[in-house]
């Protein structure tokens, strides 16, 4: 599910149990809107208030770390890239060809993570890479000093290629969504609580829809920070744009 979905889920269920029993209160008998009844739902309300700000937290804790992560990966694995190419160049002319896919590869990777289009899980990054592998496989060494040289080669794509599988499995996110439901129900209950002890009148209606739409806005946020190849906060591409010029140059 997206996070937008999620986060609309949210929007929809914390307003109508916050609507519904600010509206259905008017109507239940009066032993059930008795001050000592109210006093309870408040303080059962109390409970997940701090239980649910607990949780947000960490959330919020999480999906920083996660975004961080593969920010700092990200800047690895592009100077390992540059790396790469400043031994390939090093070896020889050989290497042209190595070289070539190599900056294909990173040009695609860099102009479709721009778009938000995961090319870096994609299969067809991986056949580019596979392609460069091909073309290292292709060399032949004339003399040991060569031989060295393409084993230190060889050793900088492995590692690239270790960091590539890195990234993609940091890019999946890390909160579960059965935290999500369990959060969204107890928001529900707190929400739900609000309106059993409110008045009916304009501000109280506002100030819920503007509590509701700031909740799931900032769940949304978590969400997508989660996520940090896609959507609206998203690691910047930056890094492979410089990868490209250096390889260029």
């Amino acid at each position: 599910m997206s996070d937008a979905l999620v986060a609309l889920a949210f929007f929809l269920c914390l307003a109508g149990a916050a609507f519904g029993s600010l509206f259905i209160n008017a109507r239940l008998p009066e032993r059930h809107r008795a001050q000592d009844t109210s006093n309870v739902v408040r303080l059962c309300a109390g409970v997940f208030v701090v239980m649910t700000s607990l949780v947000l937290g960490l959330m919020v804790t999480s999906a920083k770390s996660t975004f961080e992560s593969v920010d700092k990966n990200l800047h690895a694995y592009a100077t390992e890239l540059i790396l790469l190419d400043r031994a390939l160049r090093y070896y020889g002319p050989e290497t042209a060809e190595a070289r070539r896919r190599l900056l294909t590869y990173v040009k695609q990777a860099a102009a479709r993570m721009a778009q938000s289009d995961p090319v870096l899980s994609s299969r067809g990054a991986e056949s580019l890479l596979n392609d460069v592998a091909l073309s290292l496989r292709a060399l032949k060494p004339v003399d040991a000093q060569h031989a060295a040289l393409l084993l230190r080669v060889e050793q900088r794509f492995e590692r690239a290629y270790e960091m590539r599988w890195t990234l993609v499995e940091q890019s999946e996110g890390t909160i579960p969504f059965p935290l999500i439901v369990l959060v969204g129900a107890w928001l529900m209950l707190i929400f739900a609580s609000f309106g059993y002890c409110a008045p009916r009148n304009a501000v109280v209606v506002a100030s819920l829809f503007v509590s509701v739409l700031l909740i799931a806005g900032a769940i949304y946020l978590i969400l997508d920070m989660d996520e940090p190849f896609d959507g609206t906060i998203q690691v910047s591409p930056a890094p492979l744009d410089r990868v490209v010029a250096e390889l260029q140059r």
